[in-house]
């Protein structure tokens, strides 16, 4: 068994912040939408989940799913939880979407939890859940 190495609490906290601040950035910019200036905060080989299990590699995909499911949405970063470790951080941030159905019907307080993986300064994972496909169930009658 081979021992981690040591890490000060002072460079946990720096990377700690750094991540988080990469994250919030990215978000950010997500939501314009501006895939360019989002992917400067990812590695090359990302792995982005989105809601419904689809996978995609680049804020292109997820901004042009996004513009098929939405008229326009934003997010409402409530927090941003973060969980350091020697190698890498993991970031959560949580909030509510807002926005506009394709139809131009608004919504707001629509749940989200985004989880990243950052790691040497680039986010490498993203997995995304939101309540939009139960708003959508229930707009269509379908309460499950």
């Amino acid at each position: 068994m081979s021992a981690q190495p040591a890490v000060s609490a002072f460079a946990l906290e720096e990377s700690t912040q750094s991540a988080a601040e990469i994250v919030e950035r990215f978000l950010a910019a997500s939501m314009v939408p501006d895939p360019e200036t989002a992917a400067r905060y990812i590695a090359v080989d990302l792995k982005l989940t989105f809601t419904g299990g689809r996978r995609m590699s680049h804020p292109r995909e997820s901004a042009a799913f996004n513009a098929k499911r939405y008229k326009w949405v934003r997010k409402k970063m409530e927090r941003t939880d973060v969980v350091p470790s020697a190698r890498e951080t993991i970031v959560y941030n949580l909030g509510t979407l807002y926005g506009e159905w394709p139809d131009g019907t608004p919504f707001e307080g629509n749940r989200y939890v985004d989880r990243f993986v950052v790691r040497d300064g680039k986010i490498v994972q993203m997995d995304v859940w939101n309540d939009s496909a139960e708003r959508l169930l229930i707009r269509n009658g379908i309460e499950a």
